[in-house]
């Protein structure tokens, strides 16, 4: 594919001083083919960022449109999942708890698991849903999965109150500098569901049972992931398997943090942050790789 000039004639902004016989500019436009590497155009999604936040707002809207409870739903969520972790692996299953309360053990995972799951479900169907968009309008098609990312941002931050009332009843707080590090794990989080969303937005626009197969992977998501146990705890052949799964570095990093638990390996660490920068950047090439045909597909 060849490079492309397209000559535009657009309107002037109306003159100060009285117009001149010809109020029009001409502005050149350069059609160039995507390159082979996958990227992310800062300067033009910093240009569609009103674009980028309305999409936030309106799917937040959209989320608790005519719901009762609102964003009580926010709370409600991972109080009952917690609930149900810790009768059944806390009192039935004894799983190791590395001298952490159990409640708050699981709570504490659970808050970026859940952010997790809601962020890579809204980020795989964010094209589909937006179909009327993506054929009709120009914008960068990588602010849809961005924004389904951000979404679940909210409903973390209620889900926090929570998280400080079980701080508050089991006197469990951060008493190191390593609190400074909560940020950079929830972080991780983000890249993480960022590269698969990417990868799977791109694939819901040709293969339609994506959504089918997503609550699947989730719904064992938690178990390879640390959130009902204490992953130092187990056998090590088991902690490096896990330490494939970004996700259970993100679990471990945050209880660390913002619990004074148990440090996260440094190598099985490394190994987790290299999965989540891999899948970032595959799942934003398939994205670049199939954006000119999502049009005519979808």
């Amino acid at each position: 594919m060849t490079e492309t000039r397209v000559k535009v004639r657009e309107a002037k902004p109306a003159p100060v001083s009285p117009p001149s016989h010809d109020d029009r500019v001409d502005r050149v436009f350069v059609i160039r083919p995507a390159p082979r590497w996958p990227h992310l155009d800062l300067a033009e999604l910093w240009h569609y960022r009103e674009l980028l936040l309305t999409f936030v707002w309106r799917d937040i809207k959209v989320r608790y449109k005519q719901s009762f409870l609102g964003f009580a739903w926010a709370l409600l969520v991972p109080v009952f999942t917690a609930t149900v972790y810790v009768v059944i692996f806390g009192k039935f299953a004894k799983f190791p708890n590395a001298n952490i309360q159990y409640p708050i053990l699981v709570f504490s995972g659970l808050l970026p698991m859940q952010y997790f799951t809601s962020a890579l479900t809204l980020s795989s169907t964010s094209l589909v849903t937006n179909v009327n968009l993506v054929t009709k309008v120009y914008f960068p098609r990588v602010l849809l999965p961005i924004a389904g990312v951000l979404v679940p941002a909210v409903d973390f931050m209620i889900g926090l109150l929570v998280l400080l009332a079980l701080m508050v009843r089991y006197s469990e707080w951060p008493t190191g500098p390593e609190f400074a590090l909560a940020p950079v794990f929830l972080g991780l989080a983000f890249v993480t569901a960022l590269g698969i969303g990417f990868l799977l937005s791109a694939l819901n626009v040709r293969y339609r049972d994506v959504p089918y197969a997503i609550p699947v992977f989730l719904q064992v998501l938690p178990l390879l992931s640390g959130v009902p146990y204490a992953v130092n705890e187990i056998p090590q052949k088991w902690q490096w398997i896990l330490s494939v799964n970004p996700m259970t570095t993100v679990v471990s990093g945050w209880r660390w943090a913002i619990l004074s638990g148990p440090a996260p390996d440094p190598a099985k660490a490394a190994i987790g942050i290299a999965v989540a920068i891999g899948l970032l950047v595959a799942g934003l090439a398939f994205f670049r790789r199939s954006e000119p045909r999502f049009a005519d597909t979808i």
